[in-house]
């Protein structure tokens, strides 16, 4: 998996700004884990390590131990702590030597087969005999690791070993390096040997095709190409699909023997399990190996002392936004050294208060005056390298303004820097810390090491990074002294000393990347041919090379998996962990409890039921909950009620909520959902702060119509982008759509149906009549909303005992003054609006997308969450997935990723292919997958590990907010999960049998979506119903639009 794209800074609904940092709670439990007086000492030298230092965090009530491996120097960091869900992660430092993708391709090729598990792919295989929550392999600009989490403990002996083995001892074959990697060959090698031609040959290849699925995404383009031109020296790590193609298998091999040997490793272990155990583990492994290279090349950006530089790119057109707007341009500037913890922090602090929030100076500077749509992705401070780099950009830009953006950029820093930062909001973003620091978070270890390992590989040290209250402390005192924020900015960014990155748009960029292709194909081809005495036999070779590669993915879905470790049914208890949950009853609204330790944060959720919502009026609630986190009240405007968010709460939220009945497929419920936490000491604050933004948000303000095609903009920008990261998932919202009325409403609300509409509303001509009439909708949305709060509401509240009482007081006086609103206007006759929206329940659709791989779904209705019947379809789509699909869209197919899932409450079962080069072949999968299955005959060994798949989500770790929400929002109790719990752990044979039969027999009136651009096998005649999503015809044929029109 690749991870170079940091996250955009775009405007989140959620208004908690800043990093949520490292959390827990206080428990007296934990100082047995964590007591230094338990744990080894400096000095100590244990299965061949030795104990270097130690520190005890009580802030993060934890203890790290710093080993180092006597024999090799490899450098073990033990992060103790009372968590049950550990953590592992091995890393090497991987400068890429060029962008050919070799850390990338290796991090795959890597996990293909080791010395010690010679199977097929054991990475995979080791996916369902775990109980693992989290198990994967990421590929950053520098380095590599691979990381898993589980709370078994012999599950982490036996993915450690399998991780270790894998990563210092991997076959790295030949066949699995043009599997993961790239190679020539037929699109359809099994296609008759008559049909078969030297224009079939294509590139394929795992991570070709992911790279591809990658560079069509216009927000990693900008932002892999601007750090080619910021940091030269570094390599895309990735990979070009333009320079995959001249990677040897050699070359790969070579990059393992210099960079995987223990010494250029960083190992960190995390929880609550013995770090003795951890080293005797680790000491068998390392023992087998001397000292040897390490990477210290520490990569830095280029100079820019000498003054400023400016760049221009061509990137792609978005087909869905106004094509006079398409710019892309951002200013960056070199900062600090990332080593000084201290000033880094403080730097973080000064650029979010500059960034983060609709009333930032920045934002409102920028984006508010309309030069922009959105911030670029590599808007923002990144610290992951040695130097510091603070970025400004904006999406949506016309030529224009491209100068425009870079000019009032310089005057806003300078203006903000000469009046100073208001002290409350560094008070605010200082309590957004606190609260971070206290929640309760199930991923805290996985967090913990995605933080420190990149600095780690950079020379920052781990125990600085730790070491927060220290840094803390050494802000608040410099802070004291007046000036320090601005000081610290004045020396950075007050110059122009800075790289000016700019992304045109190229209406051609698509054909000339598809040409680039088809030339370097024919190129490779030729370099084949000459090595044959003629065309014929060359093709012939890399036929019969294809069908070997065939021959050996199938004779590894039959192996021998004795090799490999495994857990059991066994160990999944048969009970489900309850939760003890009460209710009470304040007038109308249910109140569900959950009190338990929280470290004094209360976390409120509240429902107001929506009943016959128009289809109309549903598509605009997303737009609605925008609105009423950016238009502000006649008393405040957004940025005095941001500043108040961040110094009372932890973040106020407003969502739309849809959820399937679990006893009847054709009933859902859907609504508005509250959702907010605070310190309990600012709970009553909290509910004042949720009540005035519901309530007396101002869509009659002067702004607000501005405001609101600004939100349909941001929404708009990136559209195309966003659906290249995650088609998969739209095209599985739209297969399901026409099957429920949940998934009719989730698709309106979260689907292609949303995007379409946003995009349309977004493009649209400045019309006050037209936005006066949608700014109307909103008001009745807002209307229905406060009166639904009034007449049917649920509330749920987590917090520690002892507050329960104080709580219970402060809500009743939230829903009392609730209940006093003066609906105006009143509630809206629905009859007005138009009521439904038709999906079809079965057939092909097809979406038309600019993008070089494609993206599939299939889908059918099963039963309700209380069906006995549907609990085999779970097991049978893990069966489905790890047995037959993988294999085949993945591995032979190669697509990015393919699997079928099972909606346990949403009552789907159904398939999907991701970044897939062979839609047509994929879909002729899945329509054979249940025929595949009845006549399979499953294993109890089968049947366990796609027990153990299944079990994996059901009894994952989950934050301390997130307890008993299943009940609260599905409707489903301890009992409905405890009783299907049951059926799933008692699946037979029989039973997947009947399921595959049921499969095989639906399969035909399935409902299938496809995302991508139109390929032959698409014809109106074949049954498949194109779907127009609005998108402008193409810049390059202006003539034709004319003449069409």
């Amino acid at each position: 998996m690749l991870t170079a794209l940091r996250t955009s800074q775009r405007a989140s609904r959620v208004v908690a700004p800043y990093t949520r940092l490292l959390n827990r709670s206080t428990t007296r439990a934990y100082a047995s884990v964590t007591d230094l007086s338990n744990l080894p000492k400096p000095g100590d030298q244990l299965h061949g390590f030795t104990l270097q230092r130690v520190k005890h965090v009580p802030e993060l009530e934890l203890s790290a131990l710093h080993f180092q491996h006597e024999k090799t120097g490899a450098d073990y960091l033990h992060v103790a702590r009372d968590d049950q869900n550990n953590v592992f992660s091995i890393g090497f430092k991987t400068n890429p030597p060029d962008a050919t993708g070799v850390p990338h391709i290796l991090e795959h090729v890597t996990l293909c087969g080791s010395e010690k598990y010679p199977v097929r792919d054991p990475f995979f295989k080791m996916l369902p005999r775990s109980l693992q929550n989290f198990m994967n392999a990421f590929t950053s600009s520098d380095y590599t690791m691979y990381p898993f989490a589980t709370t078994n403990a012999q599950d982490f002996k036996n993915l450690m070993g399998v991780y270790m083995d894998a990563t210092l001892h991997p076959l790295l074959k030949h066949s699995d390096f043009v599997q993961e990697g790239w190679r020539i060959g037929p699109e359809n090698p099994l296609a008759p040997s008559g049909e078969q031609a030297t224009k079939d040959l294509i590139f394929k290849g795992v991570v070709y095709n992911e790279m591809k699925g990658q560079m069509s995404d216009a927000q990693y383009l900008f932002y892999i190409q601007f750090m080619e031109h910021i940091f030269p020296s570094l390599n895309n790590s990735g990979g070009d699909p333009q320079k995959m193609t001249d990677l040897t298998h050699e070359q790969l091999k070579a990059f393992h023997k210099a960079h995987y040997n223990p010494s250029n490793s960083k190992i960190l272990t995390y929880g609550n399990q013995p770090v003795q155990r951890h080293l005797e583990m680790l000491g068998e492994h390392l023992s087998q190996f001397k000292r040897g290279d390490v990477d210290l090349d520490i990569k830095l950006p280029i100079d820019l002392t000498n003054g400023s530089k400016q760049v221009t790119v061509q990137g792609p057109v978005d087909p869905l936004t106004p094509p006079d707007a398409q710019h892309k341009t951002s200013t960056s500037w070199l900062m600090g050294d990332t080593t000084n913890i201290s000033e880094s922090f403080a730097l973080q602090v000064a650029t979010s208060l500059l960034l983060d929030g609709y009333g930032s100076p920045v934002y409102r500077a920028l984006i508010e005056l309309g030069l922009g749509t959105d911030f670029t992705p590599n808007t923002g401070y990144d610290t992951s390298g040695r130097k510091g780099i603070f970025s400004v950009g904006l999406n949506g830009v016309t030529e224009e303004n491209v100068a425009k953006v870079h000019e009032v950029l310089n005057v806003t820093l300078g203006d903000v820097l000469a009046k100073g930062f208001d002290k409350h909001k560094v008070d605010g973003l200082l309590h957004q810390l606190e609260l971070g620091l206290k929640h309760k978070s199930s991923t805290f270890g996985f967090n913990l090491i995605q933080r420190l390992k990149p600095g780690w590989f950079n020379g920052i040290d781990p125990f600085d990074a730790l070491a927060w209250n220290s840094i803390v402390d050494h802000f608040k005192a410099e802070y004291a002294k007046g000036g320090y924020l601005e000081g610290l900015l004045k020396q950075y960014v007050l110059n122009n000393n800075t790289l000016r990155f700019t992304m045109v748009p190229n209406s051609n960029y698509g054909a000339e990347v598809a040409a680039e292709e088809v030339k370097r194909l024919d190129t490779k081809i030729l370099d084949t041919v000459k090595q044959f005495p003629s065309e014929e036999e060359a093709h012939k070779y890399l036929v019969d090379r294809e069908l070997e590669l065939l021959q050996e993915q199938s004779s590894g879905q039959s192996e021998s998996l004795d090799t490999l470790p495994t857990l059991h049914v066994s160990d999944i208890p048969r009970r489900q962990k309850s939760v003890d949950l009460r209710d009470s009853r304040i007038d109308n609204t249910k109140v569900q409890w959950r009190e338990t330790a929280t470290n004094g944060i209360t976390y409120f959720r509240a429902l107001a039921l929506f009943k016959d919502l128009p289809d109309e009026l549903r598509m605009l609630v997303p737009l609605f909950c925008d609105s009423l986190m950016r238009i502000g009240t006649k008393e405040k405007s957004m940025e005095e009620l941001e500043d108040l968010i961040k110094l009372k709460t932890g973040g106020i939220n407003f969502g739309y909520h849809a959820t399937t009945s679990p006893h009847d497929l054709q009933k859902a419920e859907e609504g508005l959902s509250l959702v907010g936490h605070a310190l309990d000491r600012n709970v009553s604050a909290m509910y004042e702060l949720i009540q005035t933004v519901l309530l007396e948000t101002n869509f009659d303000s002067p702004k607000a119509y501005k405001m609101i095609r600004q939100l349909l903009q941001t929404s708009a920008s990136g559209a195309v982008d966003g659906i290249a990261g995650s088609g998969h998932s739209f095209a599985r919202h739209y297969a399901n759509a026409g099957l429920t009325p949940q998934g009719k409403m989730v698709e309106q609300t979260a689907g292609l149906t949303q995007i379409k509409l946003i995009t349309s509303l977004a493009s649209a001509d400045e019309n006050p009549e037209a936005m006066g009439e949608l700014v109307s909708k909103l008001k009745a949305i807002q209307t229905v909303a406060i009166a639904n709060l009034k007449l049917e509401c649920r509330v749920a509240l987590t917090c520690g005992s002892d507050v329960a009482g104080e709580n219970e007081q402060a809500l009743q006086k939230f829903l009392y003054k609730t209940s006093l609103a003066n609906l105006t206007p009143p509630v809206p006759q629905m009859q007005g609006y138009v009521k439904s929206q038709e999906y079809p329940a079965t057939g092909k659709t097809f979406f038309k997308f600019p993008y070089q791989v494609s993206y599939s779904a299939l889908a059918l209705p099963t039963g309700p969450y209380t069906d006995k019947s549907t609990a085999p379809f779970a097991i049978l789509a893990k069966l489905l997935t790890h047995k037959h699909l993988h294999h085949e869209i993945r591995e032979k197919g190669g697509a990015y990723g393919g699997g079928a899932f099972s909606g346990g409450n949403s009552g789907f079962f159904g398939m999907y292919s991701y970044r897939d080069p062979n839609p047509e072949n994929t879909l002729n999968i899945m329509q054979g997958a249940g025929r595949w299955a009845l006549e399979r005959e499953w294993t109890d060994r089968e049947l366990e590990e796609a027990k153990l798949a299944v079990f994996q989500s059901v009894d994952a770790p989950i934050d301390v907010n997130s307890e008993g929400m299943v009940r609260f929002m599905s409707g489903i109790d301890s009992e409905m999960e405890q009783r299907r719990r049951e059926w799933l752990l008692d699946v037979d044979k029989h039973q997947v049998r009947d399921a595959a039969a049921k499969l095989n027999a639906d399969i035909k009136n399935a409902s299938v979506a496809l995302i991508g651009e139109k390929k032959g096998f698409i014809k109106e005649s074949d049954g498949w119903r194109v779907e127009e999503m609005g998108m402008a015809a193409p810049a390059a044929e202006p003539e034709a639009a004319v003449a069409a029109a």
